[in-house]
């Protein structure tokens, strides 16, 4: 048994939804015939999904969604799984990254599932032969649902996709557990460096900043908050945090983490007033919120370690890590969200893929929200393996928050 098998086996027993999902799609078979195509991290608990799929009847196709997330030893084991083929590569190249999604896109799937849009982007733009053939699709993160909306308002977007992201199973756990403990986590792992004490900027109050803000403050750090939209800024003060502009929080911050999925968040004009030392970080997801292109052209000298890269620039130390892309995923000892956090995610996908088999046809091309019951049966599911029990309406309950005649 080679590490990427026994990665998958640790993974399994801390997944006790997506395995109740597993057993009823081993019986039922409802993708037998179909072939499903992925991008996606590749690593253990991606490696659970894909099973749970093919044990459902899919052939699938899969590969990375970022040169930096693939486990090697996890793509090789999910190459032994039946009726999976796996392209995924670590430390690809921006050719070996698009053949793979090229290979993945030759089997000419019936279902896509993508972690940032970049299958449906090649198809649409690229591989527009294979629109025919498809049902539909599945989005897992925010950036790609960003710009699926984008394309789906233009009139571009010519098959149904779930949003799989855009859902409370998905904000409240995946986004707030998940990414605030996995980047925190790998931050802490990659430079062994103390939180406690430190200015910690977050950029971006959305589900992710919290769960960042959240985890760093718990662990003693000053947190401080840069945003765009006056809402969620209002929201971050009222939560106990330092709010200012990207411009301020340059000067005193030690810590950074962006999570706005936007590009140019930490730029050149920041590096020149960053303190000496500064750990720079994204969780959002493409390498475009930190300017690390200008790092790379501007730098008086630059010293590359496992995971950071440290850049003089005016004789000071800037420290990037896992090159500006996903801090939880791209740093070589980043383990990703918790398994139990993605049992839950992965659930999702599998009951929405599921969903779009039988419904796709009948839908428009768009973007969709994922059915509030597959949501509701989801978060049943996982208090069920935690043996909670909760309350239940009566109908005298339901009749009254039902009626609008209701005397005082």
């Amino acid at each position: 048994m080679n590490t990427g098998e026994l990665k998958m086996n640790w993974a399994r027993q801390y997944m006790p939804v997506l395995s109740v999902i597993r057993d009823r799609f081993e019986k039922e078979k409802p993708f037998k015939g179909m072939k499903i195509g992925m991008a996606l991290h590749v690593e253990a608990k991606t490696a659970v999904l894909v099973e749970t799929l093919a044990k459902g009847g899919a052939e699938v196709y899969i590969t990375g969604c970022n040169p930096l997330s693939t486990q090697d030893d996890v793509a090789q084991a999910l190459g032994n799984v039946k009726n999976v083929h796996c392209f995924a590569k670590r430390g690809c190249t921006v050719e070996e990254y698009y053949d793979g999604i090229d290979k993945v896109l030759d089997s000419n799937p019936t279902i896509t599932i993508d972690d940032g849009m970049d299958l449906i982007h090649r198809i649409h733009t690229e591989r527009r032969e294979l629109l025919g053939n498809i049902i539909g699709g599945c989005e897992e993160t925010t950036t790609g649902i960003h710009r699926l909306r984008s394309m789906a308002a233009e009139g571009k977007l010519e098959f149904p996709v779930v949003a799989v992201n855009d859902t409370p199973m998905k904000h409240h756990f995946d986004n707030v557990h998940g990414t605030g403990e996995s980047a925190l986590s790998a931050v802490m792992i990659t430079t062994n460096t103390l939180i406690g004490g430190k200015w910690f900027v977050v950029a971006g109050y959305g589900y992710c900043g919290r769960g960042l803000a959240k985890m760093a403050h718990g662990l003693g750090a000053k947190v401080i908050v840069t945003e765009i939209d006056p809402r969620r800024a209002l929201e971050a003060h009222m939560d106990g945090y330092y709010v200012m502009t990207m411009d301020e929080a340059a000067k005193i911050g030690d810590i950074f983490v962006t999570t706005t999925g936007n590009t140019s968040v930490i730029t050149e004009k920041h590096f020149k007033v960053l303190k000496n030392g500064a750990i720079l970080s994204n969780a959002g997801h493409f390498n475009v919120e930190i300017d690390v292109e200008w790092l790379e052209k501007n730098n008086k000298g630059v010293e590359r370690r496992e995971g950071i890269d440290t850049y003089n620039i005016n004789g000071k130390n800037i420290n990037v890590l896992a090159e500006g892309r996903l801090v939880n995923l791209a740093c070589p000892k980043g383990m990703g969200h918790p398994i139990e956090v993605m049992d839950l995610s992965f659930a999702l996908q599998a009951l929405c893929s599921e969903y779009i088999l039988k419904n796709g046809k009948g839908l428009k091309g768009g973007v969709y929200d994922v059915p509030n019951d597959i949501d509701v049966t989801v978060a049943n599911l996982k208090l069920g393996s935690l043996g909670i029990s909760i309350d239940e309406l009566t109908d005298y309950q339901k009749k009254y928050m039902n009626s609008w005649n209701i005397g005082t």
